[in-house]
C-alpha cells in the first residue's frame, strides 16, 4: 500500500501521535516510558522526514517506533535505572497534563497489560500492531522487516501465549 507522506512534521504528530503512544504503551507497559518513546519517535521522524522515500509511510513510522523501543531496551540493559523513591508524587512530575485521561482511554485492563508484558517482544509487537493498532499483516511485515508468513506465525503464537496467560 503506497501512501503520500504528510506535508509537515506537525501533521505527522497530530495524525499519528495517539497511535504511536498506544503502540509505545503496549510495548513498555508504562505511561511515562511510552511518553518518552513517543518523543524519541517524533524526533527521529523530524530528522528523517526530508529524506523519506515514498512507500508505506505507516510501515516506516512503525519501524522507527520499534527501533526506538529496542534501542531503549538495549540502553537500559547496559545501564539499569533506579526507580524514583515512592514518597515522590509522580503526577506532580508529569510534564503534560491529561496523561491520566489518555491512560484511561487506552487501558486494556491490568490483567491483559500484565500478560502482554510477559510475551516475548517479537510476539508482543506483532499482536499489538495487529490487534491494538489495527495494521494489516502486510503493514506489520514492512514495519518489523520480516516476511508476511513470519508475521502470521508471530501473531498466532502471541495470541496463543496471551490466551494461556489469561486463563
Amino acid at each position: 500500500m503506497t501512501e503520500s507522506v504528510p506535508l509537515t512534521w506537525e501533521e505527522v504528530a497530530r495524525v499519528y501521535g495517539r497511535k504511536i503512544y498506544n503502540f509505545a504503551y503496549r510495548l513498555t507497559g508504562n505511561p511515562d516510558d511510552a511518553a518518552d518513546l513517543v518523543q524519541e519517535v517524533l524526533l527521529r521522524v523530524r530528522r528523517g522526514l526530508a529524506s523519506y522515500q515514498p512507500g508505506s509511510f505507516e510501515g516506516w513510522l512503525w519501524r522507527i517506533t520499534r527501533n526506538a523501543f529496542l534501542d531503549d531496551v538495549r540502553k537500559r540493559n547496559r545501564r539499569p535505572i533506579a526507580p524514583l523513591p515512592e514518597e515522590i508524587d509522580r503526577w506532580e512530575l508529569a510534564s503534560t497534563p491529561g496523561a491520566d485521561v489518555e491512560y484511561s482511554r487506552i487501558s486494556l485492563g491490568d490483567d491483559i497489560q500484565k500478560a502482554l508484558l510477559e510475551i516475548p517482544i517479537e510476539f508482543r509487537e506483532a499482536v499489538v500492531l495487529c490487534d491494538v493498532i489495527g495494521l494489516s499483516y502486510e503493514e506489520i511485515a514492512i514495519a518489523v522487516s520480516v516476511p508476511i508468513g513470519t508475521v502470521r506465525s508471530r501473531i498466532h503464537r502471541g495470541r496463543k501465549i496471551l490466551k494461556e496467560l489469561l486463563i
